[in-house]
């Protein structure tokens, strides 16, 4: 049997594959391509290309069916009928044979696929396919009326590349010098561009002339290459244009454009005008974006009352004065700048930050984010200067984390992301080791070795007396700037329960208050002191005179012993019955209370979560697990009060004191006065 030729190969399968994809059945042209047996598969493949090519042709009007086919085509290649670069041969015959509206929307179907030329088996065999594709559509694109196109052709680029592709990147750090701002006009022409500006302006005293117009576009070949600027009378001329732009724009303040009312004090109604509608949704609703401004001087008053063409003049000053002071890998040995210029460039920095301040709307929102961009892009220039490694995922740790990121890089066809090496350690022996030589302790936590060797002796540290913040309990008790506290008592029970035996013994009377019982603790202490004092007296006495110091004893404890026959009722030293257990619950807080007291604390929870403990990681988990800060200050509260023994809302009003947010502390005493009341009304009502 002979074997088939080209021609017959090509009209069979153009035959198959134009039926196949009718009903949408690759499996029926991969039998037909299965059933040539006496074909080799490179002329099978090449007889099945051009099929394909030539079907494609067919369909330039039908954009739904060229994705399809292309669809089709993908679908070949998997299962190795076709050359992995076929799709990418196919997109770009289309678009050679089709206008360019059409091949805007034919695009939309390469964006959303970035995903599908990434997997293996397209990237390495499409990816310069698709760069000449992509250049061969720049060509033809006017880069002044389809700049919408050119950007997203520019944003596919990147998305499909990694980061740190060559052809992608600016290696050697070279400025684009072709272009090139060109302007300059007679003199003459300047003179009625004053009268305008003083109209427009209400009653402004800058002066635009024609030196003002050409110091102004003069700095634009100084954005264009940098380097001019460390050769020293290029430099005088770039800060006295400098100085003169930024006068000029000081001299002259932009004002937030108001609504006007006059026109409905009347009574009229009219529709909205420019003017009603705030500026910044006039910014963002009009869309218009300029790479490159107009030179024309009839136009540089308008332009300098406009603040977007402001912001883009001052931070180009801004990248210009970054690039200027960082450290870049091809810069020229003699690329510096001396002490005089550097401090030039800082003040005058401080001034252009200013500037966009003052510029409506938004200024200093607008600041901020220029600052942080300018901030990134110093993580980029570190990045070149190390030779634009390729982000790659660290090697697992295990062999689980090996079949892990295997399973991972298999079902997401997306880009690797560089995550954080681990630093090398010193064996924990070693470490031990080298902190005994010094007579230090290792606690194998930053924040604990800190802590433990703070002092030689800890034990002894922990008794001094600088460590001690509570106050006596007698002192406390006696004082009268503390009753008037509403958590007095809640705070007395606290200090009689640490430094005192009385606390626990019983109090199962219902009929007398907190305020009672307290009040005769403090007798019964004031006695057992006395009692104190005059055991020592007797022990100094002789004891010829015991007799008589007993009858003066008696005497004076006459009064005395009358009225502790109040207090012998409410310091039985009885054992609790369940009934009276039911009278001496621990107050707790509810999550509603938790919710009350959490916007008193506000956006300072952060301070206070540090002063309970909790560490930075902590802090973020609250962070990341509740969206609103009073979410966030309800669930540290909860989680506080479930983990520590010691809480208490008398604990979280101390602290709150000591960190000086003292309307949070307010609310919780509150809070503790209420609760006490209710507990005392409990008790009473049993």
């Amino acid at each position: 049997m002979a074997t088939p030729n080209f021609e017959f190969l090509l009209n069979l399968f153009t035959d198959t594959l134009n039926k196949a994809y009718k009903v949408n059945e690759i499996d029926q042209l991969k039998a037909e391509y299965d059933g040539q047996k006496g074909c080799s598969d490179n002329d099978k493949k090449a007889a099945l290309h051009q099929a394909f090519r030539n079907l494609l042709l067919t369909k330039t009007d039908d954009i739904p069916a060229i994705e399809g086919f292309i669809n089709f085509a993908v679908g070949a290649c998997r299962l190795e009928m076709t050359s992995a670069t076929i799709p990418v041969v196919l997109l770009g015959d289309i678009f050679d044979a089709v206008t360019l509206d059409k091949c805007e929307q034919i695009f939309t179907y390469v964006e959303n696929n970035v995903a599908t030329w990434k997997e293996e088996l397209f990237f390495t065999a499409c990816k310069h396919n698709l760069l000449r594709m992509c250049n061969d559509l720049l060509r033809r694109l006017s880069r002044s009326q389809n700049t919408v196109f050119c950007g997203r052709i520019l944003l596919f680029l990147a998305k499909f590349f990694p980061f740190s592709e060559r052809s992608g990147l600016n290696i050697i750090s070279e400025f684009n010098l072709e272009n090139v701002t060109e302007y300059g006009v007679d003199g003459s022409e300047m003179g009625d561009q004053l009268d305008g500006l003083e109209e427009n302006g209400s009653g402004s005293q800058l002066k635009i002339d024609y030196n003002l117009y050409c110091k102004f576009w003069a700095l634009q070949d100084f954005f264009r290459n940098p380097n001019q600027c460390y050769n020293k009378v290029q430099w005088k001329m770039f800060a006295a244009h400098a100085g003169s732009v930024l006068s000029a724009f000081s001299s002259f303040k932009l004002e937030e454009h108001r609504s006007s009312s006059n026109s409905n004090a009347s009574g009229s109604k009219s529709s909205p005008t420019p003017m009603d509608i705030p500026p910044e949704e006039q910014i963002r609703d009009s869309g218009h974006f300029f790479a490159k401004f107009l030179t024309n001087p009839k136009l540089l008053s308008l332009q300098l009352s406009d603040s977007n063409f402001r912001r883009s003049v001052l931070v180009q000053l801004l990248i210009l004065f970054q690039y200027l002071n960082s450290t870049v890998k091809f810069k020229a040995d003699n690329h510096l700048l001396t002490q005089v210029q550097i401090d030039w460039l800082r003040d005058t920095e401080i001034t252009v930050y200013k500037l966009i301040e003052e510029s409506p709307p938004n200024g200093k929102k607008f600041a901020d984010s220029v600052r942080h961009m300018l901030a990134r892009e110093e993580l980029w220039n570190s990045w070149k200067n190390e030779g634009c490694k390729e982000f790659k995922r660290p090697e697992a740790a295990s062999a689980s984390g090996a079949a892990v990121t295997a399973n991972a890089s298999v079902e997401d066809p997306s880009p690797p992301i560089r995550l954080p090496q681990k630093r090398h350690r010193k064996p924990l022996g070693d470490l031990i080791r080298d902190s005994t030589k010094q007579g230090k302790f290792f606690m194998g936590n930053p924040e604990l070795t800190r802590l433990w060797n703070t002092c030689p002796d800890n034990l002894q540290a922990c008794k001094g007396e600088d460590r001690n913040f509570l106050p006596s309990l007698e002192a406390y008790l006696d004082g009268s700037k503390a009753k008037q506290d509403p958590s007095f008592e809640w705070r007395a029970l606290r200090l009689l329960a640490r430094q005192s035996p009385h606390f626990f013994t019983l109090f199962n009377s219902p009929s007398y208050k907190v305020a009672d019982y307290l009040e005769s603790v403090r007798k019964k202490i004031q006695k057992d002191k006395v009692d104190v004092k005059q055991q020592v007296v007797q022990d100094d006495i002789p004891s010829q005179n015991d007799n008589d110091q007993n009858e003066a004893e008696g005497e004076a404890f006459v009064g005395e012993e009358e009225t502790d026959q109040m207090d012998s009722e409410l310091l039985k030293t009885e054992q609790l019955t369940p009934e009276d257990k039911n009278t001496h619950k621990t107050i707790t807080v509810t999550k509603a209370q938790m919710v009350e007291l959490a916007p008193s604390i506000g956006k300072d929870w952060k301070k206070l979560a540090t002063k309970l403990g909790y560490n930075s990681d902590e802090i973020q988990y609250f962070e990341s697990e509740n969206a609103t800060v009073g979410d966030q200050c309800r669930h540290l509260l909860q989680v506080w009060f479930e983990d520590d023994m010691d809480a208490s809302l008398d604990q979280l009003a101390y602290i709150l004191e000591g960190l000086e947010m003292l309307t949070a502390a307010e609310a919780v005493k509150q809070m503790i006065a209420s609760l006490s009341d209710d507990k005392v009304e409990e008790v009473s009502d049993e």
